[in-house]
């Protein structure tokens, strides 16, 4: 079981926003199915509307409540609207805020899932002051305390503002992007990790930087995309490369089409494949083809190194 609340909230009575319901609906929209359509986070979208919901202090929390209160593989949270900083913390901030109860305190989100019953917690805020989270007074020397399986990515940093663009967040539209396939890994997974780094390297023409903190012991996939490279074609990585270093001998043979002696074209095939996502590069020539007129060989790279030692141990 995997859930996930997915929270918009556009109407504030000062400071309206115009991106955060688009912001919540997108993100309902990558992470309810995977790639291929198989289903994937089992969502409630909580977003505001002045008619029929009212996001109040107590409405949110009971949400969250419930959410990290289950039983789940993994529980998901997104809040998309305005936040606040004060000498007491940080906090998500409602419909109904006022001073001194400006909303949902970051803190208790926190603590909320520390004690989460699910295996494993993700929470992504997207709004201004997003980043205190990991600098409360109370938590002491700006440590973060979070139990094992816990990850929170937020948009900035507690001194800056998180910023919209043609309707919609610009960290959440990078986010939405990640999850699309930008942060895949070789095998179309993608992790909290990955999408942190993306976002990261994504913002750097922004003013505006992306926060991480995690801790846990392995990388879980939030959504699967289509891989760069099959998982047969990957599984024959060791066959084809059993010495790291001496790698494969090439000759003209493997570029002849359908001429070409005993399938070489085929593994071919497969070389270009590893070489276009970086698992493998050609000695002394700049392309595969030239290598093999010029009868040099190629060799795996490091990260082709790690995806071999994946096949061998049966893990792909």
């Amino acid at each position: 079981m995997r859930r996930a609340l997915l929270v918009g909230i556009n109407h504030y009575q000062k400071s309206p926003l115009k991106g955060c319901i688009p912001d919540a609906e997108r993100m309902l929209e990558v992470i309810s199915r995977h790639e291929n359509g198989d289903p994937n986070f089992d969502c409630k979208l909580l977003i505001s509307n002045p008619d029929t919901c009212t996001i109040t202090i107590p409405r949110l929390k009971n949400k969250i409540y419930d959410l990290f209160n289950h039983e789940a593989d993994v529980a998901f949270f997104f809040f998309a609207g305005h936040g606040a900083s004060t000498h007491l913390g940080s906090y998500l901030v409602t419909e109904d805020a006022e001073k001194h109860n400006e909303g949902v305190s970051l803190s208790e989100v926190v603590n909320m899932a520390n004690n989460s019953k699910a295996t494993e917690v993700i929470i992504i805020l997207d709004c201004c002051h997003s980043g205190g989270i990991g600098n409360f007074a109370e938590l002491g020397d700006r440590k973060v305390i979070l139990r094992e399986g816990v990850s929170l990515l937020t948009a900035s940093r507690d001194t800056q503002y998180s910023m919209e663009r043609g309707g919609f967040g610009v960290f959440t539209t990078i986010i939405y992007d990640a999850l699309k396939g930008g942060a895949a890994d070789i095998l179309g997974k993608v992790n909290v990790a990955r999408m942190y780094n993306y976002v990261d390297i994504m913002l750097d023409s922004w003013k505006q930087r992306p926060i991480f903190k995690s801790h846990v012991s392995k990388m879980i996939p939030l959504r699967n995309c289509t891989p760069k490279i099959a998982s047969e074609t990957l599984r024959k990585l060791p066959k084809y490369f059993n010495d790291d270093k001496k790698g494969i001998q090439l000759s003209a043979d493997y570029i002849l089409g359908e001429e070409a002696q005993n399938g070489l074209a085929n593994v071919m095939s497969d070389l270009r494949q590893y070489h276009a996502n970086g698992l493998l590069l050609p000695t002394d020539a700049k392309s595969l083809d030239e290598a093999a007129k010029n009868g040099s060989s190629c060799v795996l790279t490091p990260l082709g190194i790690y995806y071999k030692e994946l096949a061998k141990t049966n893990r792909i």
